[in-house]
């Protein structure tokens, strides 16, 4: 009996508004496994979440809530202007994002996923990913489109949307890590993002 082939470990990222998550959708339909670093994220600093006890004893109660998840504007406000408050927040976070996304990248590779999505938007920030992943995609449109989008979608003001953005790696950064680029700035249709998707998709040999 031959042994179950490993599965292919992809990395997607892309700035705000880029239409990462699509892209991620995109890949579930093919048969890929997604997990959202995001949405862990989300999950750990939620009501009771496995960070909350650690954020209230960094940060204070201010940064709680009434249902117990994290006060993520006044978080936002507060890492935005203080870099050293980022790096608090990002080591309490973080390594439950990693232990929580090891296990379901384990429990698709159980099930015989032949490929697994990380949907990570701040892959190109961090250097803990590099060595979990065989390859990675970088979803890439203009600052402009960004900013369109995630005003249109959000109701932030330019500004705001700006702020995040500069927050963010670089197009150049984000490109320089890439392995394969879908681009998808205002002008490109679902059908041609879908196409683009399968190209890498086959690139990849899936």
């Amino acid at each position: 009996m031959n042994p179950r082939k490993r599965p292919l470990r992809l990395g997607l990222t892309g700035g705000i508004g880029s239409g990462k998550s699509t892209v991620g959708g995109m890949f579930a339909a093919l048969g890929g496994s997604l997990i959202d670093a995001d949405q862990l994220a989300r999950d750990v600093t939620g009501p009771q979440g496995a960070a909350m006890n650690a954020i209230r004893a960094t940060f204070g109660a201010d940064f709680v809530d009434a249902s117990g998840a994290l006060d993520r504007a006044r978080m936002r406000a507060l890492v935005f202007s203080h870099p050293e408050a980022r790096a608090q927040l990002e080591g309490i976070v973080h390594p439950l994002v990693t232990l929580h996304s090891n296990a379901k990248a384990q429990e698709a590779a159980d099930q015989g996923h032949a490929l697994i999505v990380f949907d990570i938007p701040l892959l190109a920030e961090s250097g803990r990913w590099a060595r979990r992943l065989d390859a990675v995609v970088v979803v890439d449109c203009s600052e402009e489109t960004q900013i369109k989008r995630v005003m249109q979608r959000s109701g932030l003001a330019r500004e705001v949307v700006q702020g995040i953005i500069a927050s963010q790696a670089s197009r150049t950064a984000r490109r320089a890590v890439a392995d394969a680029v879908i681009a998808n700035d205002r002008d490109c249709s679902l059908e041609d993002l879908r196409l683009q998707t399968q190209q890498v998709a086959t690139l990849f040999g899936l």
